[in-house]
């Protein structure tokens, strides 16, 4: 079953609903049918075990919805809660100035990512809002031109889903990728440890994860290296980018210097994607940019979603 069969099932549309408020409504609909029942009733009567077998047959299901977006097999839990997911809403609606746009393509990036998660190969690295941000806004930004580059792409699913978002619009997106493929997720500072998919981060995997989004995907352009090899830029350095997404080597200098090559190679109008900005876990993101816009430069901050900022090339 391909990724669109899938959203489109009967099955998958009653899943994908946002999970947490679906239990917490049985929930709710169980104990208040069963406090009726035990009104007038002596504690610890047949209608007390029958309110405990009804809530442990609640815990059976949680665990289907914990299996399908849940931390199992991916690090971080898909499952959503109320306050982040309104905060999310705002942050896109800042950006994009339409807070109902913001809302239609928060909830259509939400079940993509679900989906792809449950065919693909491997996980979209990132918490579940991080991810739904920029699915949502990089299309609502207009960019200027239907090229997009991805710096650091792991199992290319994120790109898979961000092509499907743009065509979502009416676009065309013609994507390149630059990673290193070495296996395993690198980043300064961290262990070399496997993925928790348990699937090798390479490009065959990539592929497959693209194959997901049609044509688009199958025509994607690989580049295997880093972006700071000359011979890597000068590969792709052969167009200008209506879109860039920065999430490579996460260190300040290694951002410093996606960020400059990502001055030479934006289309006027270009959307630039600085993944992980302001997390705590990776200041060296924040002190790269904040330092790049003091300095010289094309790119004006137009504001930050769930960890990433956005930029806009003069």
């Amino acid at each position: 079953m391909n990724s669109r069969a899938l959203l489109r099932s009967s099955v998958s549309r009653r899943l994908l609903r946002p999970v947490a408020d679906l239990i917490d409504q049985r929930i709710e609909r169980q104990v208040r049918s069963a406090l009726k029942r035990t009104t007038g009733a002596a504690a610890g009567g047949g209608d007390t075990e029958r309110l405990t077998r009804e809530v442990d047959r609640l815990r059976h299901r949680l665990l289907s919805f914990e299996l399908l977006v849940g931390p199992h097999g991916r690090r971080n839990s898909r499952i959503l809660a109320g306050a982040p997911l309104e905060r999310l809403y705002g942050e896109v609606a800042a950006l994009a100035d339409d807070r109902d746009a913001a809302e239609r393509n928060v909830a259509a990036a939400y079940r993509l990512l679900v989906a792809l998660e449950s065919l693909g190969v491997g996980r979209i690295a990132g918490g579940t809002m991080n991810i739904c941000g920029k699915l949502a806004t990089v299309p609502l930004l207009d960019p200027p031109n239907d090229d997009i580059l991805e710096i650091g792409t792991l199992y290319g699913m994120f790109s898979a889903g961000l092509l499907r978002m743009m065509e979502r619009d009416g676009r065309s997106p013609d994507l390149t990728i630059v990673d290193p493929f070495a296996g395993i997720q690198l980043q300064p500072g961290t262990g070399e440890a496997a993925d928790p998919t348990g699937a090798p981060v390479d490009e065959h995997a990539v592929r497959t994860n693209l194959a997901l989004a049609g044509a688009a995907g199958t025509a994607a352009r690989i580049r295997r290296g880093y972006s700071e090899e000359p011979e890597t830029r000068a590969a792709v350095s052969d167009r200008r980018y209506g879109v860039i997404v920065v999430d490579g080597d996460h260190s300040a200098g290694g951002v410093a210097q996606d960020l400059q090559w990502a001055e030479e190679i934006a289309a006027p109008g270009a959307v630039v994607v600085l993944d992980d900005y302001g997390d705590a876990q990776w200041p060296g993101i924040k002190e790269a940019l904040d330092g790049h816009l003091k300095g010289e430069t094309r790119f004006t901050y137009l504001g930050k979603a769930a960890h990433s900022a956005y930029l806009r090339a003069s």
